[in-house]
This record gives C-alpha cells, structure tokens and sequence, in this order.
C-alpha cells in the first residue's frame, strides 16, 4: 500500500512563521518529514507527496527526507496549485495503483490513527475517512474544520465547512480506493470545483463513503501559529517513536 500526502498549497495561515508550510519544522522535525514516517509506520511501502506551490524547491528535499526515512519519496505534481485539494488527490492518484493511505502534509496523528485506519478497507466501500467524535475539542479550530454528519451505520451523509447538522470532525487521514478519484472527477463534470470534500459527498450519495472513528487518539491540523505552538508543545510527547527515530 502507498501512502498520498497533499502538499501543493500556498500556506498562507503559516507564511508569518515559515515560507514553506509542508517543511515548516515541529520541534525541530519538518511537517512532511513527520507526515512520511507516520505513513511508514503504518504500513506504507512508498509515499507520494503532491506538489505544487514551489514545487522545485520542496521537491530538493525528497531525496534527504526517504534516506532519513527509510521509505521511498515519490514527487507527483498537480498543474494548478490554485485549484482545490481534490485536483491533487487527482494528480497522486494517477501515481498510485489500488488503495492508499491519504493525508494532508499539515496534519500529524498518533500512531492508533493511521495504522487502525489502514485496516478499514472492505467491499461496502469507496472511502474510509478518519473521524473525530470530539467536535468541541479546543484543538479544533471551528473556522476551518470540516465537518461530517453520519447515518446510522457510521457512513457520511454529509460533509463539508458549512454542513448546518454534524456529529464528528473530519481528521484529515482517509483510507482511499481508486472510487474516490472517479468520484471527484465526477463532480468537476457536474460543475463542481473540484475539492476533495465534493468528491467525498458524491461518494456518501452513493452510500460508499464510511467513517471510522479514531476513539480519543491525538491529532492536529498544524494550519496557523496558534496550531503549530501547540504541535510544537505537544507532539514530542504524543509522537515518541516518531522523533526518536529522527534521532537515531
């Protein structure tokens, strides 16, 4: 299994404190470098990281952050960094063959999360999105969550920023089939723009999107300076054998 990392936006919420948002570090560890480990930890055999934004740039880094990780670093770049994140999941996906592990290079998990994601897979569905039933936690910036509303099986009804009715946070780490590129290219031909959620809701439609939830785990969108203080607080202590793997 591969593992998907989106990492082509501007970056703009963490600009005041880094000019590059996946290389920006958390307790001395770059946030793509965390996001490649995570992602070998649970399994991965290869990580294609998506780029775009300064793509020559973050791409000089590939070859240093596999020999650290110890796992191959594949660069896969989208046309139009601007467009929605669903036109990366686009370009990573023609990279990768069967399912993959699917994150975005500003969120970092504890290891429950990737690895009991990584074992969701099954024939009811397209998608498996990493959930989290504590939509009032403070780590949680409610302006810029995703939300999700669940039917009674646990699958989506709905997802989206503005959803008036939900019961769970989007974690940012899904479990994906090639279902999940066919369906966003199915919304761009229905007019929509093209983002990864949009994706996501005509797969719920079809009742193939389901969710896990990740049970009180550790995890964080590392997005504005308020996030990455307390990443940088809190990681060390929730991600032990991650950082001490960049030790040894």
């Amino acid at each position: 299994m591969d593992a998907l990392i989106i990492a082509a936006g501007f970056g703009s919420r963490l600009r005041d404190i880094s000019d590059s948002k996946p290389m920006t570090p958390v307790a001395g560890v770059p946030l793509l470098e965390l996001g490649i480990r995570q992602a070998k930890a649970a399994g991965a055999a290869r990580v294609v990281v998506v780029t775009g934004h300064e793509a020559e740039r973050l791409e000089s880094a590939f070859s240093g952050l596999a020999d650290r990780a110890g796992i191959a670093v594949v660069a896969q770049r989208v046309a139009d960094w601007s467009k929605p994140n669903g036109w990366s999941v686009l370009a990573g996906a023609d990279a990768i063959a069967g399912d993959y592990l699917l994150m975005m290079s500003d969120h970092i998990f504890s290891a429950p999360i990737l690895s009991g994601l990584a074992q969701q897979g099954g024939p009811d569905r397209g998608v498996t999105l990493a959930v989290d039933q504590r939509t009032a936690d403070p780590l949680i910036d409610p302006d810029d969550a995703t939300w999700v509303e669940r039917d009674e099986r646990g699958f989506i009804r709905a997802i989206g920023k503005t959803i008036a009715t939900y019961d769970a946070v989007d974690c940012g780490a899904f479990l994906c089939t090639p279902e999940l590129a066919v369906a966003i290219r199915a919304a761009i031909a229905q007019g929509k723009a093209g983002s990864l959620s949009e994706g996501m809701q005509l797969l719920a439609d079809q009742g193939r999107a389901a969710t896990w939830e990740v049970g009180g785990a550790w995890w964080l969108d590392v997005d504005d300076p308020r996030a990455h203080q307390l990443a940088e607080q809190q990681a060390p202590r929730e991600l032990p054998e991650i950082y001490a793997a960049t030790l040894s």
